[in-house]
């Protein structure tokens, strides 16, 4: 496949390709007139290269896990510790939409009168909202209802066109109720 094909059946620009191929992320197998000539395997590494980058990972962790023929070479416990990282900071952003949530329709007379909501401020002023750590950072301790949970994404149907699909879909159905 030529560039141009590439860059239509997988939604990235050929100037990306052209960037990936020189931080040595995908490779052409040569080139026909002046156009980059690819197999059709770097459609897998490109899906690789955005589930990646959906994930956080730099473009250097994301070429550590290609071997030299393009194909995949996963370390395990990178993922590990990247996933825990975004539990992490996924804990983090729950405790805070949770906690903007009840100080919307807190029904204490003052917000300075809400225990909740002092415990956002307390936590915001601590930087454990703002200023997550590579591990994901502290938690801030809020009350969860017990509706609320995250998906888990073996569950999740598996998105099926793209490449761009292969990105990382993270959702939570939380079920909103008053706070008292």
């Amino acid at each position: 496949m030529d560039i141009a094909e590439v860059a239509k059946r997988s939604g990235v620009p050929a100037s990306a390709l052209r960037y990936y191929e020189q931080k040595g992320l995908i490779a052409s197998i040569g080139r026909q007139g002046l156009r980059r000539r690819f197999a059709p395997a770097v459609l897998n590494q490109l899906a690789l290269i955005a589930l990646g980058q959906a994930a956080g990972l730099s473009l250097d962790a994301i070429r550590s896990m290609l071997g030299p023929n393009g194909q995949p070479n996963i370390d395990r416990h990178v993922l590990s510790l990247k996933a825990d990282e975004i539990d992490g900071q996924i804990k983090r952003l729950t405790a805070v939409s949770q906690g903007l949530r009840h100080a919307a329709v807190c029904p204490a007379p003052s917000h300075a009168e809400c225990p909740t909501f002092q415990r956002l401020l307390k936590a915001a002023g601590a930087g454990a909202l703002g200023r997550p750590s590579r591990s994901g950072g502290p938690g801030l301790a809020l009350k969860q209802p017990p509706q609320a949970r995250v998906e888990d994404s073996s569950t999740r149907p598996r998105p099926s066109s793209g490449v761009r699909s292969a990105a990382l879909r993270l959702s939570a159905n939380t079920t909103r109720q008053r706070p008292r």
